[in-house]
C-alpha cells in the first residue's frame, strides 16, 4: 500500500525546503506517495499576545504572499506545482531573495509558464489567505501543529528536521529511503516521542 501522508510548509524555513526537496525528488522518480501538502504560517504563530493576527495584517508578514502563491498553484495550477514549489523554496534559500517582494514572487510563476495576473487576482481577492489560514487553523487545532516541516499520518503529527537536502539532481533513492523510513516512524512506532542528536557532526 502506497504511503499516505501530508507535509507542512512556509517557504521560509530552511528545514521545511529539506524535507519538500526529499519528497519532490521522490515524487518525480516515481514515489507511489498520496502527499497532500499544507500551508502553515510560520509568522503567525510567532504574533505575540495582543498583536493583530496575519490573517488581518497580512502585510506585517514575510512569508505570508509566496505561501498565497503556493497554495494557489497547489489547488488551481496542479500540474505545475511541484515545479513551482521547489523554485519557490529555492528563491528563497539559494538565491536570498525576499519573498515578500511581488516582482520575485512574479519571476517565479512567470518562469513556470503560470497566468500572474489570475494567481495573483487569487491573493488579491482574499481567497488565498482564506485557504492558508483554514489549514493553518484545523491542524493546529486537530494535530496540534506549531511548525514545519510536520509529518501527518491518520492522527499523528510529527516536527521533523532533516539535515540534507535534495536539489535537482540529487539521489531520488536515498530521498525515497529518507521519507519512507519517516512516514513509517510516524505512523508505526508511535511511542517514540523524541530523538534527537546532541550535536551535528558537519
Amino acid at each position: 500500500m502506497a504511503p499516505s501522508f501530508a507535509l507542512t510548509w512556509d517557504y521560509r524555513c530552511p528545514f521545511a525546503r529539506n524535507a519538500h526537496e526529499h519528497v519532490l525528488s521522490g515524487l518525480a522518480d516515481g514515489a507511489d506517495w498520496d502527499v497532500t501538502f499544507l500551508a502553515f504560517s510560520l509568522g503567525q504563530t510567532h504574533v505575540e499576545e495582543g498583536q493583530p493576527s496575519v490573517w488581518d495584517k497580512p502585510e506585517q508578514d514575510g512569508g505570508i504572499l509566496a505561501l498565497q502563491a503556493g497554495v494557489t498553484v497547489r489547488d488551481h495550477f496542479p500540474e505545475e506545482f511541484l515545479d513551482t514549489h521547489r523554485a519557490l523554496f529555492a528563491a528563497r534559500h539559494d538565491k536570498g531573495l525576499q519573498l515578500d517582494d511581488r516582482t520575485v514572487i512574479e519571476e517565479v510563476l512567470l518562469e513556470q509558464g503560470l497566468p500572474v495576473e489570475e494567481v495573483f487576482g487569487r491573493i488579491d481577492s482574499g481567497q488565498a489567505l482564506a485557504t492558508v489560514r483554514d489549514e493553518h487553523e484545523h491542524y493546529a487545532a486537530s494535530h496540534q501543529v506549531w511548525g514545519v516541516p510536520t509529518f501527518i499520518v491518520g492522527d499523528q503529527a510529527v516536527f521533523v528536521r532533516f539535515m540534507d537536502r535534495s536539489p535537482l539532481g540529487a539521489d531520488a533513492a536515498a530521498s525515497r529511503r529518507t521519507i519512507e523510513r519517516t512516514v513509517d516512524l510516524v505512523s508505526g512506532w508511535t511511542e517514540l516521542n523524541e530523538f534527537k542528536h546532541t550535536s551535528i557532526s558537519r
